[in-house]
């Protein structure tokens, strides 16, 4: 049965990733049509074609390979100087496809009459623009969709007062070696904790008459209360309980105002002799139904959070390589491959990750997933490089800037602005991605990150 729920989680991710992919390319795929540009295919995967129909002048169909999609439009490349101007390049949005499309060195089509006017590079700038941030914007708003599902029907954790713990040290053991889950011997004294019967699901709401707002306080009023008896309040079933802790001097890292490691000039931690009661702490939360007006306030979460994943991507790609060739743990927060969205949705369904447990927490946390895949292919799509479509607006800016700078000017006219100059970063920017995804699909195999 549990094979049978990663199957599943599986094709639910595998479902939800084929469907952003035509999703995206219909922000393009729409507005190109809308401002007359001839659109001949509109695909949804690479390879052989598994299933096609042609309806109108668009081919529509479904390629063997579900890991990107594209749309082909005539014209995005004006045609080079002295060739025919009735040939036009053929290319498209899809990465890998613009890749394959400029490689070939018979990648033109004859205009059709009528086509004169339905090139893209004949576009006025702003709806240059709108076409090629019209696929990004797409995953942006399927992330919208999914997250105010989720808040509606399921809901999100909204944070309460005191502090939930997560685990108690049985014993006390010398600085340095873990407290948690450490098996005990006979002559290891009771932590505090332990002693006081402060037990895991238990939430911390006052210490010694303080009331806890949030997690943080419990570190700031333990530490000064070395050899001091100190009445704990805890919720637990229900109902509070007061219990009696005498935390004990132990070393532990010493902390900032917001309970932040302070690190030495070394990048070590600062240690300090300092109160100890042996628990593990962590946010107290409850599942609620919001209304959708939170949703913006996620996304702006999600689309920040990624946006400094893509900035460190080289830093982070530098750990993928470790953990996947030396054994490194992996970081929780280094990037994965399509294959690794797999196999996480395939443990959450299956209830391989202990903290989703009902099938409501697991079904949520896939659409989390989900919503999460769009918010990085709208961000990783914003980078203005070719071939990705941020490339694409940048030479549509560009070539704005140069038109507005003439007209101010009394000059003539420059005219489209020929971004297949770029073509030889593009094929740099393309090889590189390929990299980066065979490295992130190694990883995923054979050191996965492992989430419980």
């Amino acid at each position: 049965m549990t094979v049978l729920w990663f199957v599943l989680g599986v094709l639910f991710m595998v479902v939800g990733v084929g469907f952003s992919i035509g999703w995206h390319e219909i922000g393009h795929l729409v507005p190109a049509k809308k401002f007359g540009v001839r659109v001949p295919q509109y695909m949804v995967g690479f390879g052989p074609t598994v299933w096609s129909r042609r309806r109108g002048e668009t081919e529509y169909g479904i390629k063997a390979i579900p890991l990107g999609g594209y749309i082909r439009m005539i014209g995005m490349f004006p045609p080079r100087k002295g060739a025919d101007p009735n040939q036009i390049r053929v290319s498209s949005t899809g990465r890998m496809s613009q890749l394959v499309d400029e490689a070939r060195a018979a990648s033109f089509e004859e205009l059709r009459p009528g086509d004169e006017n339905r090139v893209f590079y004949t576009l006025p700038t702003g709806k240059k623009i709108i076409v090629m941030l019209g696929g990004p914007v797409m995953n942006l708003i399927l992330a919208v969709i999914l997250l105010s599902g989720l808040v509606m029907a399921y809901g999100t954790a909204v944070e309460k007062p005191g502090a939930y713990v997560g685990q108690v040290s049985e014993c006390v053991v010398p600085a340095g070696e873990a407290t948690v889950d450490r098996v005990c011997g006979p002559e290891d004294p009771l932590t505090p904790a332990a002693q006081a019967g402060i037990m895991p699901g238990d939430v911390i709401v006052e210490i010694a008459g303080e009331p806890i707002v949030s997690n943080r306080d419990v570190s700031g009023l333990i530490r000064p209360r070395s050899g001091q008896a100190t009445d704990i309040v805890v919720e637990r079933a229900g109902e509070r309980l007061t219990l009696t802790a005498t935390p004990i001097t132990n070393e532990l890292p010493d902390v900032d105002a917001q309970g932040n490691p302070i690190l030495d000039a070394g990048g070590d931690p600062v240690m300090v002799q300092t109160g100890f009661l042996g628990i593990a702490s962590g946010t107290n939360s409850e599942i609620e139904r919001q209304s959708p007006i939170v949703v913006p306030g996620m996304i702006w979460d999600m689309v920040s959070g990624t946006a400094e994943v893509v900035a460190k991507l080289p830093q982070k790609m530098v750990g993928v390589y470790n953990a996947a060739f030396s054994g490194e743990e992996r970081d929780l927060e280094s990037p994965v491959s399509v294959v690794g969205v797999g196999r996480i949705a395939g443990e959450v369904a299956s209830g391989q990750i202990a903290f989703f447990e009902t099938p409501g927490e697991k079904l949520a946390t896939l659409v989390l997933l989900l919503a999460g895949l769009n918010i990085a292919l709208f961000v990783f799509n914003l980078i203005p490089l070719l071939p990705l479509d941020g490339g694409h607006v940048a030479g549509a800016i560009w070539e704005g800037i140069k038109k507005g700078y003439a007209r101010a000017r009394g000059l003539p006219d420059p005219g489209p602005v020929d971004v297949a100059k770029a073509l030889p970063l593009a094929y740099g920017v393309s090889i590189l991605l390929i990299g980066m995804a065979l490295l992130l699909i190694y990883a995923d195999i054979v050191n996965p990150i492992r989430l419980g």
